[in-house]
């Protein structure tokens, strides 16, 4: 594969070069191999497809979904036929990139020039790249060489399930530690919405006020709302860094590049993203084990349904949605194997206008999982599990985010120097935060609306799960299309989880493509959806 022979006019093709001829004339005749189920052949016929919309046959990546990934930050779509200004700009930044990289030590990496590529312009810009001398290109290079080495070596990140033991202060040390504006730390919030406009936002809003408790004064927040692109996220994370904030959270995964581009730029400051799957050197990851409180709320609804027809409204196809919608299911099937839940998406095009409460009660649903968590100022009673009955929902529980707790961990890890251990430990790795109910992060609320004996149930398995004796993914395991884990023993890992891209076998319904969904939720589903298709454009 991307081998070429040349079967006769070697002396003309060793004479042309000796005399410095840039090309040579001649018919190619390319064979083309039999389709195969390995990565090296989809990864060819996905090569076939981007030469025959482009002509370009130097550019070559190790990794599936590559050469999309690059048309979407060069602004074309999979088919699309590049022009000859496109190919010619495309070279020249090409080259200009690829004498960097070689400069740098690429040579002795084991990845491509397209690989490093497309790490590269997942933080610059493809517009700033053409713009580029040769040397401009090195010192960007230089300053995210770490990225480049991360990929390379391949090292899985370092998940961290609980926050590590804290540091106990002596008395002295609390008498000493003043508030004196030189020891407060400043930390920024980068919100996509606003916390009267979206649950999620509203949720770290809260966690960002507990703050000014937790430290009593030694921490300072600001919230920078509403923003939305990766363009508009890079001015704010600037302006925040600016403000004087040591310390910036982006609370949306939508984030991802630009806060890596930001860590980056500005090494001095503490960037973490809330996103699942991304490994990235620069700035760290963090999120909850959803899953877990999900899987109680499914066992729930699986002993309350009368009509063994549950319904689940879910929002992005990214990664951990797909593992809470699956937790959620096998809870019910645990209970009530008869039970089937019935999914919907409130991002697809076609549901913007629609009831989907309505939509599944009309289906024979009465018990009905929806949003977290309800916006301020939304009166409603659709979140978390709820019954309808034609009147007002009845509230039966709701999986609950307590981030200001994770974030004062977080916090406190930086002041007490656990950060920095943790730097060192794992100083070859991306290091992700992932914790759940043992953590106190996540809980589940109960109504009184659940009866004892239930709540008996749920309150012995939530203490399994807090004590990390029960997983709901451990065992055998089905989906849609067929047999997950035949191994009763067998335990899904941390990656396994998260990556999830399938659907229980009591699931009805399916996981949406990107084209299906709104432009707002496409924009969250290039950073973290789980199925890396043809970028939308």
């Amino acid at each position: 594969m991307n081998q070429y022979y040349v079967q006769e006019g070697n002396k003309r093709v060793s004479v042309l070069k000796y005399f410095g001829a840039i090309s040579v004339p001649g018919y190619v005749t390319r064979i083309i191999p039999a389709r195969e189920d390995t990565k090296e052949s989809r990864i060819y016929y996905e090569f076939l497809d981007f030469y025959n919309a482009t002509n370009i046959n130097y550019l070559f990546f190790s990794q599936e979904g590559a050469y999309q990934h690059l048309s979407y930050h060069l602004g074309h779509s999979r088919y699309e036929r590049w022009s000859m200004d496109d190919r010619i700009l495309f070279r020249s930044c090409y080259n200009r990139f690829a004498d960097a990289f070689r400069e740098l030590g690429g040579d002795k990496l084991n990845m491509t020039i397209g690989d490093a590529l497309l790490i590269y312009l997942d933080l610059f810009d493809y517009s700033q790249l053409s713009d580029e001398t040769p040397s401009e290109i090195k010192e960007n290079l230089k300053k995210m060489w770490a990225e480049i080495e991360l990929h390379d070596t391949k090292e899985k990140p370092s998940v961290k399930y609980d926050p590590e033991p804290e540091q106990k202060k002596n008395i002295f040390t609390k008498l000493l530690t003043g508030t004196d504006e030189e020891n407060i730390t400043h930390i920024a919030f980068i919100n996509r919405k606003t916390p009267e406009t979206s649950s999620w936002t509203y949720a770290h809003e809260l966690g960002r006020l507990y703050l000014k408790d937790a430290f009593h004064g030694s921490v300072q927040t600001k919230a920078y709302d509403n923003i939305s692109g990766t363009d508009n996220a890079i001015d704010a994370i600037e302006q925040a860094i600016a403000d004087g904030n040591e310390m910036i959270f982006t609370t949306s995964p939508e984030f991802l590049s630009a806060s890596l581009r930001a860590a980056v730029d500005h090494p001095e400051v503490k960037i973490l993203n809330c996103s699942l799957n991304a490994s990235h050197k620069y700035i760290r990851t963090y999120y909850g084990r959803m899953y877990e409180a999900k899987f109680l709320i499914g066992v729930l609804a699986g002993v309350m349904t009368d009509t063994d027809k549950i319904g689940y409204i879910a929002d992005y196809p990214i990664y951990g949605m797909t593992a809470n919608i699956n937790a959620f299911a096998l809870g019910v099937k645990m209970v009530n194997p008869k039970a089937k839940v019935y999914l919907e998406w409130s991002t697809l095009k076609e549901n913007e206008h629609v009831d989907l409460t309505g939509k599944l009660y009309a289906l024979g649903a009465t018990y009905i999982s929806h949003q977290d968590m309800i916006i301020p100022r939304k009166i409603t009673r659709q979140f978390g599990l709820f019954r309808v009955n034609g009147e007002t929902p009845v509230n039966l529980a709701f999986p609950a985010w307590n981030w200001g707790k994770y974030y004062e961990r977080i916090i406190r890890n930086v002041q007490n120097g656990i950060w920095n251990t943790e730097e060192k430990s794992d100083a070859k790795k991306a290091l992700h935060y992932w914790w759940g109910m043992s953590s106190d992060v996540i809980d589940v609320v109960w109504s009184s609306a659940v009866p004892d004996e239930t709540r008996h149930l749920l309150d012995t398995l939530r203490n399994a799960i807090r004590n990390y004796d029960f997983n709901p993914f451990d065992g055998i395991l089905h989906s849609q299309d067929g047999l997950v884990s035949k191994d009763a023993n067998h335990h899904l890992t941390s990656k396994e989880i998260i990556s999830i891209d399938w659907l229980a076998d009591n699931i009805i319904g399916r996981i949406p493509t990107a084209d299906e969904l709104r432009e707002d939720a496409q924009n969250v589903v290039r950073q973290e959806g789980i199925r890396k298709e043809e970028p939308v454009l």
